[in-house]
């Protein structure tokens, strides 16, 4: 399947199975411990369909005038696989094996990792990898040690910066959620966290805070809860 631009070819091919990736460690410490608060509220949830993908530092594939190009982004959704889970155990090319993620997402870390980098050659920037490749609807930049939060939505094949709404939340339309800041203590980590809420302003619980919540109704009820 291929899709021409004014700059570059793009082609959608499985990576080789003999295909070297980069093992590098994530950045910080942190990185791992934002991902997975993202993902298990959603599947707590009940809005990680079995056809979902997350993504966590997993290489998402284009072919880019010839070559193979990959990036990992720190979180992504991606909404509907066509393949099976075996396919895509190492890596995941949009279009050929499934949809086009929906968000992803970058966590600025004390190194520079090129969130911001429109390089058009090889290999190209994320942002332009993300925008004008893939052309991922949403793209999503956090700073966790100071709780900002970009969010850039594609509009005419350009990211343009989305304003919050009143609450301070950014609409993610295609998974009919809102994306904000926590800020708060969890999993031995006290600072600023990214949260889903739904369309009615209900803030997605992570499994602590949901069996601290049911403890508390069945204890309003006159009901000791079971150690």
């Amino acid at each position: 399947m291929i899709a021409s631009t004014d700059k570059f070819q793009v082609t959608w091919e499985k990576l080789s199975d003999d295909f070297v990736l980069l093992n590098d460690p994530v950045d910080n410490i942190n990185q791992p411990l934002l991902a997975a608060a993202l993902t298990q509220s959603l599947e707590i949830a009940g809005k990680l369909p079995d056809t979902a993908l997350i993504t966590t530092n997993y290489g998402i594939c284009a072919t880019v005038n010839g070559k193979m190009v990959i990036k990992a982004p720190d979180w992504g959704y991606v909404a509907n696989v066509r393949v099976s889970r075996e396919e895509v155990k190492r890596s995941y090319t949009p279009q050929l094996q499934g949809d086009i993620p929906l968000i992803v997402m970058e966590f600025i870390s004390d190194t520079e990792g090129g969130e911001y980098s429109v390089k058009p050659t090889y290999p190209p920037g994320k942002w332009l990898f993300y925008e004008q490749v893939l052309k991922v609807p949403n793209y999503a930049i956090f700073e966790p040690d100071t709780g900002t939060l970009e969010v850039y939505r594609l509009d005419d094949g350009e990211y343009q910066l989305q304003q919050p709404d009143n609450n301070n939340r950014y609409s993610i339309a295609e998974m009919n959620l809102f994306l904000g800041i926590w800020q708060g203590e969890h999993e031995n980590r006290t600072g600023y966290w990214l949260r889903w809420w739904d369309d009615q302003g209900n803030l997605l619980l992570w499994g602590l805070e949901k069996a601290e919540r049911l403890a508390a109704q069945l204890r309003a009820a006159g009901i000791e809860p079971e150690a």
